[in-house]
C-alpha cells in the first residue's frame, strides 16, 4: 500500500522545487545578460557563482596564492562554508533537499518506478553496487587534484548538472551532454545514480554523516523489522539493522523515518539523543 506524502516530505518537495526553479532562473538570467538583457534580483549571477562545490575546488589556489580558479566566484566559497556547517549539524541535507541535480534524478525515478514497479532500484547486484559506491571518491580526488594543477574548472566538461541548466546555450561540451544523457537513462533503473556513484560533492558531504549532531536513529526496542525504512531509502541503505545511520551515502532525506515510512511512531527518528535509552526510561 502506498503511503501518503507526509508533512515533512511535502515541505521537502517544496524546497526541492524552489531551488530547482531558482537555479534555472539564474541560468536563464545569465544567458540573457550576455545578450544585453538584465533581469532584476539575479543581476550578475551565474551557475558557478551559486555552486558550493566551486568553493571546494578553488581552495588550493585561494590558500596558496589568494586567487580563485577560473570562473569561480567568492560567493561559491561562502556557500561552501554554509553547506559544510549544515552538514555538520544535519548531515548532507544539501544533497537530499537542495541539490537540483539530485531532485531531477529523483523525479525521473518516479517514471522508473511506474515502469518497473518493485524491480526499480534493484537492477545492480549488491556486490557490484558496494564497489561502485566508492567511485565518487575517485572522481572527487581527480577533480580536486586536476583543478589545483590546471587552475581550470575541469569538471564542468563532464558535469551533468552544468549540462542540465545550460543545454540550450551551446556552452556545454559533448562529454557534458553524454554525462547528462547517461544519468537520465540510468535514473529510470537506479535511484539517484549520479549521487550514488559519481558525484564528487556528495562524496565529500557524505563524510559528514560520521560527525553530524542530529543523527538518524532506529529504536531497536519498538522496531518490528518490517524493513519499510529499507524500502523507502533512495540510497539503498539498510536502515533496519542500524541503531544509528552513519552510512556515507545517507542524504538526510528523512524518507525512512517514522514520519514518512516507518509505521511505528518514534522508531526511526532524526535526533541528538539515543532512542533506546528514552524508551527504557519510559518503561521504568
Amino acid at each position: 500500500m502506498k503511503r501518503k506524502k507526509t508533512g515533512t516530505q511535502r515541505i521537502r518537495l517544496a524546497v526541492q522545487i524552489l531551488f530547482f526553479v531558482v537555479v534555472a532562473l539564474v541560468s536563464v538570467a545569465h544567458t540573457l545578460e550576455e545578450q544585453g538583457v538584465t533581469l532584476p534580483f539575479v543581476q550578475g549571477a551565474s551557475l558557478h557563482a551559486i555552486c558550493p562545490f566551486g568553493g571546494v575546488v578553488t581552495l588550493y589556489r585561494l590558500v596558496t596564492d589568494g586567487t580563485y580558479v577560473q570562473k569561480i566566484h567568492e560567493s561559491a566559497v561562502w556557500l561552501m562554508g554554509l553547506v559544510f556547517l549544515s552538514t555538520l549539524a544535519f548531515g548532507p541535507v544539501f544533497c537530499g533537499w537542495v541539490c537540483p541535480m539530485g531532485s531531477f534524478q529523483e523525479w525521473l525515478g518516479k517514471l522508473g518506478k511506474k515502469l518497473f514497479k518493485r524491480r526499480y532500484n534493484t537492477f545492480v547486484p549488491p556486490t557490484v553496487d558496494r564497489i561502485l559506491r566508492y567511485l565518487r571518491y575517485v572522481v572527487l580526488i581527480w577533480v580536486v587534484v586536476m583543478t589545483a594543477v590546471t587552475a581550470k574548472l575541469v569538471f564542468s566538461n563532464y558535469d551533468p548538472y552544468y549540462a542540465l541548466f545550460n543545454f540550450y546555450t551551446g556552452e556545454v561540451a559533448i562529454t557534458g551532454y553524454v554525462a547528462l544523457g547517461l544519468v537520465m537513462v540510468l535514473s529510470l533503473f537506479v535511484e539517484r545514480p549520479f549521487c550514488k556513484y559519481a558525484c564528487p560533492y556528495g562524496a565529500l558531504l557524505g563524510l559528514g554523516n560520521l560527525l553530524r549532531v542530529f543523527k538518524l536513529r532506529r529504536n531497536t526496542i519498538t522496531c518490528i523489522d518490517c524493513k519499510a525504512c529499507d524500502t523507502a531509502c533512495p540510497m539503498n541503505i539498510t536502515v533496519s539493522t542500524a541503531a544509528v545511520v552513519n552510512d556515507h551515502q545517507c542524504i538526510s532525506c528523512l524518507k525512512c523515518t517514522s514520519d514518512s515510512a516507518c509505521p511505528i511512531p518514534s522508531t526511526v527518528e532524526f535526533n541528538t539523543h539515543r532512542l533506546e535509552q528514552d524508551s527504557q526510561e519510559v518503561a521504568k
